[in-house]
């Protein structure tokens, strides 16, 4: 058998004419393959084990939120009118309503626009969207590309580049010709060649105009900023005389050339198709799969053995195969020439049992001794490693499948006609009868399947149309490995090298009538008007970049930089962003042949279990496969999905790691940013009311000066998460601008600087509030109101790229408060915050110290929860160091209105160094005590209502958990090499926490030893 596989069975025709010789060992090349058919059986049975059990345990829990419309009468394109009341709750449908028809009427996606904004630079940012199939819907891998692509293009707008970001379809040759012959033999009963080719041709267009603004639908709907009016189709008329000039030369520079080859054939379709549209399929052993054309299932993974006797001798050579059929085509028998088992037979003949034809025993060290029977039959029409021994030996090629599938008529009358999978039993039925037939055994094998069509591949010998990719290959990888062409994540360069280093040239004919022509005709043409240097073109190419998922680098990335190249002499892009692969939650990547894709609409607007189950059966899918999907489904969503609104999508979908793992999303991740959507609509709600009541005058933001402790922090912190998207954003790390801006929204600005505010801006606990500051307290209010109202005008606009439809409406709402008009009258085009700006609002020490603030507020509430404590605002003591406690008296008015106590008490057990207003007084010995750090406890006096047992076992499980800690830190700091091997600045870590640990141990053991006193003594 063949070096380059486990015999002749159907391999995958990866390389078809190509000068790169087979590689070795085919076999290994199947076991990643074998061990991710073996997951996918894993997971299908994980989804099935409790097809009969509760869907209800690890289902998305939602409950129907109020849905809320937008009535007011506005006309497509016009502004939404937003001075009307402001809605109790966040509504997605309420929120999403014509925003996007007024921006794309006004032309705020277009570079044109560019030129009115005064914050306008001379950067141009230029990418364009990879086009999906005019056939199909877009699903949650789509929308990912959408959200990443639309991010990083308001950003760049906002930032005053001149962006373009261009919109299209592709045609989709084969998806596209396959529907509509469906469509057509479903409604007229007529099969494509009863038309004509101009009659099949009107259908589709037809068919086009009807379905075809589906994906630019669904594109609006997730707010992509694209330029409309640039919207591409690759089969309008300029595409298809710029593929006509592209195709002329590349002909006359030698790149494309006709030649007879082995070409990836799907019967189904009657065309040839890319390597890179080949799926492997792999099979463990026998195995009964559809096939289009069939009414019963086929047999594959069986290896079948058969004789053949050799003229003029009394013996026989045994060959085997996975594909008897093509035995027709058989012209030689190959062994290796030091195989001792067939040293009698060099250079004899075998008989062909059927077809008479004498078949030249041969010897060649490409056959493998130890795979099957060391003898191999060669068909050189229907096998590449045997098309290529052909060449090496001169050998006929015979072909005896045809285009459809059928048997050609060099296998005989009673094989002529006859489908190659049912020709198949009757070789056999025919070997058995002649008493050649050996055997049949199971045999492990990737069986090579259509993309498109689901039909297996029939390796097929064609004259065919090849660009030669060799030397176009060698460029790219060049251009990576000078820099002039940045791969993101870097780690996918190698990947790139490795496949083009060994790539094959391209087939590029496709039999086909709905396509673009191949324009070869036997005439001789003067010359051909090249492409035409459009304005578009001088301005926007090269693209800035590329962004797409990491599956289409060769079916989509390399192919354009080979040919963008060559014709233009530039690189298309200067940078390829790739991003991970969105995945279901049982880690299936979401595929239309699973049936696990999710519509993004779906998840907007909210969707039933019944819808999605009826998607399923729309859907071509094997019974196995749609029982998974449905059973999935039912476990999943068994109350369907909840409405989630296209800004949670987004933030939801840019929240995952782009360069790395690939993203298992889930709905509840999306109603988890659905409820960050309510908190912001609630901030502004607050904010509103604020502003509304107080009638403050703003300043500008560079004339806002925070007054007290709190305020300071804030902008600081506001400051500092400016400055953490300046630079996720240019690293392309959208993750960790995502992460930045809910952070600073939910745990700054609402969970604490509001919740701080909140009594001083209502009237409440003034006294509280304003202790440390009475010198301020004619202007705390109003600096707090204008620090508020900015910290929340930057957010909306930081916020912008990734919720464009909340932000625009909660801006507009912010409008009439704001100090000075906007220079522009959308959020889309407001210049995007740069921390520069906000310079004077950094406060590094405040930003340091409220560490130690958020560590003490956070031991507090742990001792009011540990006592039950719920309204009762009792006296707390902190007993800390000089330092400690000058941060706690700046922040003290913090300290007692989040952690809710009545009086902070701080006392220094350092006496010689203790600030002038800290306290001296102990706190009481019947205090509950937590600690903060080994220099900082707090005492919380809780004068009545402590269940003291219940403390006790509460102290006792601490200890218990405290013990084993300590000890294996000290186990690790006590060892002999601790002192040598760990780094000096670890060591003094590790002593801190030691410290710590063995205070807080101390502590708690004080605190039961008191709290068992005062049990005895009741």
């Amino acid at each position: 058998m063949w070096r380059t596989g486990p015999g002749p069975s159907l391999r995958r025709a990866a390389r078809l004419c190509s000068s790169t010789p087979p590689k070795a060992s085919h076999t290994n090349k199947l076991r990643p393959h074998a061990e991710k058919q073996r997951r996918r059986r894993v997971r299908e049975e994980g989804i099935l084990s409790s097809q009969h059990g509760s869907a209800e345990g690890k289902a998305v829990k939602w409950s129907e939120k109020q849905k809320i419309a937008y009535t007011a009468p506005t006309p497509p394109g016009a502004k939404k009118d937003t001075s009307l009341p402001f809605p109790s709750c966040y509504s997605p449908e309420y929120v999403e309503s014509s925003w996007y028809q007024w921006w794309e009427k006004e032309g705020f996606f277009s570079p044109e626009q560019h030129e009115r904004l005064p914050h306008a630079g001379d950067r141009t940012f230029s990418l364009c969207i990879p086009p999906p199939n005019v056939t199909g819907t877009l699903h949650l891998g789509h929308a990912l590309t959408v959200a990443v692509e639309d991010a990083l293009v308001r950003w760049r707008r906002m930032q005053g580049c001149r962006v373009l970001w261009v919109p299209g379809c592709d045609h989709a040759g084969i998806a596209t010709q396959t529907v509509v012959e469906r469509r057509l033999l479903r409604q007229t009963g007529k099969h494509r060649r009863d038309f004509t080719r101009d009659e099949f041709l009107e259908e589709v267009w037809k068919w086009k105009n009807e379905k075809g603004d589906e994906i630019y639908h669904q594109l609006r709907k997730l707010g992509a900023s694209l330029d409309w009016s640039r919207a591409c189709f690759t089969m309008d008329p300029g595409f298809s005389r710029a593929v006509t000039a592209a195709f002329v030369r590349l002909c006359d520079s030698g790149l494309i050339y006709r030649s007879e080859g082995l070409v990836s054939w799907s019967c189904a379709l009657e065309s040839a198709i890319s390597d890179i549209e080949v799926d492997s399929k792999e099979l463990s052993g026998r195995t009964m799969l559809s096939v289009p054309g069939y009414e019963h299932k086929v047999e594959f993974g069986s290896m079948l053995s058969f004789a053949y006797p050799v003229e003029g001798h009394d013996t026989e050579v045994v060959v085997s195969t996975t594909r008897p059929e093509t035995m027709l085509g058989d012209v030689a028998i190959a062994v290796h020439p030091d195989d001792p088992r067939y040293q009698t037979v060099h250079g004899k003949h075998c008989r062909h049992p059927f077809t008479d034809r004498l078949l030249p025993i041969i010897t060649d060290s490409m056959v493998d001794v130890e795979l099957g029977t060391g003898a191999v039959k060669v068909t050189p029409a229907h096998d590449h490693t045997d098309f290529v021994l052909s060449q090496r030996h001169s050998l006929p090629r015979l072909t005896v499948i045809a285009g459809d599938g059928t048997m050609t008529g060099s296998c005989g009358q009673w094989l002529e006609g006859v489908k190659r999978f049912d020709a198949r039993q009757l070789v056999v039925d025919a070997l058995v009868e002649k008493r050649l037939f050996r055997g049949r055994k199971a045999h492990a094998m990737s069986l090579p399947v259509c993309s498109r069509s689901g039909d297996i591949i029939e390796p097929l010998l064609r004259n065919q149309w090849f660009v030669r990719c060799d030397v176009m290959a060698k460029k790219a990888v060049q251009a990576v490995e000078e820099r002039r062409l940045e791969i993101i994540p870097e780690y996918y360069t190698k990947t790139w090298k490795n496949w083009l280093s060994n790539i094959s040239d391209w087939c590029i004919s496709r039999q086909l009538w709905w396509g673009h022509q191949i324009p070869a005709y036997k005439v001789m043409l003067p010359s051909y008007e090249g492409q035409q240097e459009t304005a578009d073109l001088q301005q926007f190419y090269p693209n800035s970049v590329l962004e797409t998922g990491s599956d289409l680098i060769f079916f989509w990335v390399a192919r354009m930089v080979m040919l963008g190249t060559e014709l233009t002499g530039q690189l298309p892009f200067k940078q390829v962003l790739f991003h991970s692969l969105v995945r279901d939650k049982y880690g299936r990547k979401m595929s239309k042949s699973l049936g696990n894709v999710i519509d993004p609409l779906d998840v907007i607007h909210g969707v039933s279990l019944e819808r999605l189950q009826a998607k399923v059966k729309e859907g071509n899918l094997d019974p196995r496969e749609q029982l998974v999907a449905m059973e999935a489904q039912r476990k999943d969503f068994p109350a369907g999905i909840p409405e989630c609104g296209t800004d949670a999508l987004r933030f939801a979908l840019c929240s995952h790691k782009m360069q790395g793992e690939d993203i298992s999303l889930s709905v509840a991740q999306v109603l988890s940013c659905r409820h960050f959507c309510n908190k912001m609509w609630q901030t502004l709600r607050f904010t509103l009311g604020v502003l509304s009541e107080n009638g403050a005058t703003l300043e500008t933001i560079a004339k806002t000066a925070p007054l007290s402790s709190m305020d300071r922090w804030i902008c600081s912190r506001l400051h500092s998460t400016v400055g953490q998207c300046e630079q996720a954003f240019e690293a392309y790390e959208l993750h960790s601008v995502t992460s930045a801006l809910y952070s600073f929204w939910v745990h700054s600005l609402c969970d604490i600087y509001m919740e701080y505010i909140k009594p001083l801006l209502t009237q409440q606990d003034q006294e509280v509030v304003l202790t440390t500051d009475a010198e301020h307290s004619g202007d705390a209010r109003q600096a707090a109101i204008a620090v508020l109202y900015h910290c929340v005008s930057v957010s909306l606009a930081l916020l912008s790229p990734f919720m464009p439809f909340i932000t625009e409406e909660l801006w507009q709402r912010l409008q009439p408060f704001a100090p000075e008009a906007a220079a522009q009258t959308s959020l889309c085009l407001q210049p995007y915050p740069r921390s520069a700006q906000l310079a004077h609002w950094h406060f590094a020490e405040e930003e340091r110290d409220f560490l130690l603030v958020q560590e003490v507020i956070r031991v507090a509430r742990s001792l009011r929860a540990q006592c039950g404590i719920t309204k009762a605002k009792p006296d707390m003591w902190a007993v800390c160091s000089p330092s400690q406690a000058e941060v706690l008296l700046r922040f003290g008015s913090a300290i007692s209105t989040l952690s809710r106590i009545s009086d902070l008490h701080i006392c220094c057990s350092d006496r010689g160094s203790i600030p002038p207003s800290v306290h001296s007084t102990s706190p009481p010995k019947t205090s509950l005590v937590g600690v903060v750090d080994h220099t900082c406890q707090l005492h919380l006096h809780v004068q009545s209502g402590m269940n003291i047992e219940k403390q006790i076992v509460q102290l006792s499980q601490r200890r218990d958990r405290l013990v084993p800690k300590l000890d294996q830190i000290l186990a690790r700091v006590q060892s002999p090499s601790y002192l040598t091997k760990v780094p000096s600045h670890v060591r003094e870590q590790m002593d801190s926490k030691v410290s710590a640990l063995e205070q807080e141990l101390k502590t708690v053991e004080d605190q039961l030893k008191l709290l068992q006193e005062m049990q005895t003594a009741e």
